[in-house]
């Protein structure tokens, strides 16, 4: 329920700060008094456009404040044309705030009449009137859930696809990886290998040179060495420092002979043989064929990709045992899915006759005696958000007259009155939060205005009801009345709002049956309608 609105600096409206009670609140003027523009600023509040040109005084901001039963909404729009949104004080976004209107508040206008066009809308009041609200919640979730399930299962499948048609490649390219028994460092290790090969002839005399001349010939130096040595040892006697020397010599002398050795073995490992060359020269090669083919800069890089082949080859094999948990996952979700569409269908065939005839019944009431109203229930190729059914509301103003949808056969006022009791239907199953009427009685006079009013103060008896009228006979009815109106001043003209009491209403019901000039006559009508209201 709106308890209370606030609006600061919006068009005409400098500041209004207005309370609503319970059940039927009227609200009246003069056409061009602002109604329209209060009606306007809930509209901007509750996620309409943001317009700057509303601003009154575009030295401030424009706010405009609601306080329902659970929330406070407010909305602030900058000279800018920037705007923010408040939920309870918390910076909300306008997605937030239309939803939450959606719970809260109903405008209904002349315009809201093009809602019989509206296929979702007709669905909604047949589910309203069937109770369904819980089971189309399910419906929902389980068809969200479905929707969800068959998106990733048509996403895995097009991963499948793309790698069965790449199978055959990648297996190939893997296989020519795996079969090249590649290892990190290897090139390297080749490389360093491939230049001794190459200059085998030239490392072995070189090497048997050396050998040659440290231990073997005819005065290899490590014999040299030996001699000297024992030469050194015999003058230790005489010569203490020569036992040292001949000590240093020694080590000088093994030393060199370990080298020999190991120049000596070196020599035989040379491979002089061309053949071994050769082989080791095609493996090089080999591998940066590979390199080049895969796009590598490293052996240690080809065996990246070759083990991302693997993977991948693996992963298309588990790819296809989570294909198969997926389908039977999707298939007990459609079948759940399905179950609730059925009894969706199922409870919305089962309102159709009962709601018709309260339609009909209520649409004669409103100056159509013969009309016909006729709620219908098509299904739909395929199950949708909202279920399998296409509602359709049927319509003829007279007993004689064939069928058709009512959108495109019923005139303004006839679809006004449709509306009218459809907002009534939905009202006393408690489907509708706070409505407003903006002058829905557009048009409508004498018994027909009388029996509009009574169908909206039947309305306000289950939900709050704010009624933007002209016409007398539903402005007498409301316990509640406020009236719009423009208050001019030196720096401009301002739109105010005032409660009109008891002692006053009479006065403003004459004055709509008969304008500025109130005459007797009015007086003692506004009485009568006051008198019978009450």
């Amino acid at each position: 329920m709106l308890k209370r609105l606030t609006i600061s600096n919006y068009a005409l409206i400098d500041v209004l700060d207005t309370e609503f009670p319970e059940h039927l609140v009227i609200i009246t003027g003069d056409s061009g008094a602002g109604k329209s523009i209060m009606l306007g600023a809930i509209s901007f509040l509750l996620g309409g456009k943001a317009d700057a040109a509303t601003i009154k005084d575009p030295s401030r901001n424009c706010v405009v404040e609601a306080q329902f039963d659970d929330h406070i909404v407010r909305r602030v729009l900058t000279p800018a044309g920037r705007s923010r949104v408040f939920i309870d004080d918390e910076p909300a976004n306008l997605e937030q705030v239309r939803s939450l209107a959606a719970q809260e508040i109903d405008i209904h206008s002349q315009n809201s009449q093009m809602l019989l066009g509206d296929a979702s809308f007709r669905l909604s009041v047949v589910d309203s009137f069937a109770g369904n609200s819980e089971l189309l919640e399910q419906y929902r979730a389980a068809y969200n859930t479905c929707t969800s399930l068959k998106a990733e299962l048509e996403q895995l499948q097009q991963e499948i696809r793309r790698r069965e048609r790449e199978r055959e490649y990648t297996q190939f390219r893997y296989d020519q990886l795996l079969s090249a028994g590649l290892n990190a460092g290897e090139l390297e290790q080749a490389e360093e290998r491939q230049k001794t090969l190459a200059n085998a002839s030239q490392i072995k005399e070189t090497l048997s040179l050396a050998v040659q001349a440290l231990a073997m010939g005819e005065t290899p130096v490590e014999q040299q060495l030996k001699e000297i040595v024992r030469s050194l040892q015999k003058l230790s006697g005489v010569y203490p420092a020569a036992e040292e020397l001949a000590l240093r010599l020694e080590s000088c002398r093994i030393e060199i002979k370990d080298i020999a050795d190991t120049l000596d073995e070196g020599q035989e490992k040379i491979d002089s043989s061309s053949e071994a060359l050769s082989q080791l020269e095609a493996r090089i090669a080999e591998i940066y064929d590979l390199m080049r083919r895969n796009d590598a800069s490293s052996e240690s890089e080809l065996i990246s990709i070759r083990d991302a082949y693997a993977k991948e080859l693996e992963d298309t094999d588990s790819l296809q045992e989570e294909q198969q948990s997926l389908s039977q996952a999707l298939a007990k979700a459609d079948a759940e899915c399905e179950d609730l569409c059925v009894r969706l269908g199922a409870s919305r065939q089962k309102v159709l006759e009962p709601l018709s005839d309260l339609l009909q019944h209520a649409v004669r009431e409103l100056d159509m005696p013969q009309a016909q109203f006729k709620v219908v229930c098509e299904p739909l190729p395929q199950r949708g958000r909202n279920g399998r059914e296409s509602v359709s509301f049927l319509f003829s103003s007279t007993t004689s007259g064939a069928l058709q949808e009512a959108a495109g056969c019923a005139s303004g006022g006839e679809m006004s009155r449709i509306m009218l009791c459809i907002k009534h239907l939905l009202a006393q199953k408690a489907a509708l939060p706070t409505v407003i009427f903006d002058e829905i009685d557009t048009g409508m006079s004498g018994s027909l205005a009388d029996k509009i009013g009574r169908k909206i103060v039947e309305i306000s008896k289950n939900i709050q009801v704010i009624a933007i009228t002209h016409l007398p006979q539903v402005a007498a009815k409301g316990a509640t009345h406020y009236l719009v109106y423009k208050e001019y001043l030196p720096e401009g003209a301002y739109s105010r709002i005032k409660e009109i009491k008891a002692g006053e209403r009479e006065s403003e019901i004459a004055r709509m049956i008969s304008g500025s000039n109130i005459s007797a006559e009015a007086l003692a009508a506004a009485r009568v309608l006051l008198s019978e209201a009450n």
